[in-house]
């Protein structure tokens, strides 16, 4: 059975009364782990007045070799999404990589969210905004943020109206990425909210030989500058134990350092909109 269509997460989001936060593993290690994080982050969320979105792919499909753990598919990893949704009862937001998974996605999640690296794949933003769910256009490592203008107008060209555009670092090469703060008041002139991934903009892009490293120290740092710059939200990935995380562990937010950064976070967007 299709989720339903639930218009006043759209509502919430386009109007930026909150703080917005998609937030949670990398990718779907088990049931229990993201039982576990998404009614962790929820009940932070609700004390803080933050709007929770639950992030976790079924598939990762540009892991660095073949030889990382790439999620349990599609099947297995949607029937996981959707208890986490039922029984968490928390929005849920998951990457897609073809049409035909946008298809399936959209009968369980809230949130379609259209990766980095295939950010300028028409066919996918196509299908992705047809289904009608709000869908994330996360801005390629490749392009510069006044770029993005015409990925968010293939969407809207397509019929898309609910945007969400995530900055995520931009990359010169030499396993780094670089996060410029400007790129969030020009994303924000596309007319869309904007999200800021923090801790995707600390990966150390193929820096582990076999796979990525990262440097989750500065994530909360991007964050709060995000925030100050004008993000509508923040989305970051976590995990109890990152060093044991199978994907993404270097730059993952501890779930236990979570609640303390997100009362910090909360703190900034609230000034920032004040100003």
């Amino acid at each position: 059975m299709a989720v339903r269509h639930d218009p006043e997460l759209w509502k919430s989001l386009s109007a930026s009364r909150r703080l917005l936060l998609i937030a949670g593993p990398c990718v779907i290690e088990s049931e229990q782990l993201c039982l576990l994080i998404a009614s962790s982050l929820k009940k932070v969320c609700r004390k803080l007045g933050i709007t929770f979105v639950f992030k976790a792919s079924f598939d990762k499909a540009n892991r660095t070799s073949t030889r990382s753990f790439r999620g349990p598919g599609v099947e297995q990893g949607l029937a996981i999404l959707a208890k986490v949704r039922a029984e968490a009862g928390v929005p849920v937001l998951t990457d897609v990589h073809t049409e035909a998974q946008a298809a399936a996605a959209a009968r369980v999640v809230d949130i379609l969210q259209i990766p980095a690296f295939l950010c300028r794949q028409t066919d996918l933003i196509t299908a992705a905004v047809g289904t009608g769910k709000i869908v994330n256009l996360k801005k390629g490592q490749f392009l510069s943020p006044p770029e993005m203008g015409q990925v968010v107008a293939k969407a809207t060209e397509a019929g898309g109206r609910k945007l969400l555009v995530t900055e995520r670092g931009t990359t010169f090469g030499y396993n780094n990425l670089v996060a410029d703060m400007r790129a969030i008041p020009i994303l924000r002139t596309f007319g869309f909210p904007v999200v800021f991934d923090a801790t995707h903009s600390v990966q150390l892009p193929g820096a582990g030989g076999n796979k990525s490293s990262g440097q989750r120290q500065f994530a909360p740092v991007l964050a709060r500058a995000a925030l100050a710059a004008g993000a509508n939200g923040i989305f970051m990935e976590t995990h109890p134990r990152p060093d044991k995380a199978l994907s993404d562990g270097p730059n993952m937010i501890p779930l236990a350092e979570a609640p303390a950064l997100l009362g910090v976070l909360a703190k900034i967007w609230s000034v920032s909109r004040d100003s």
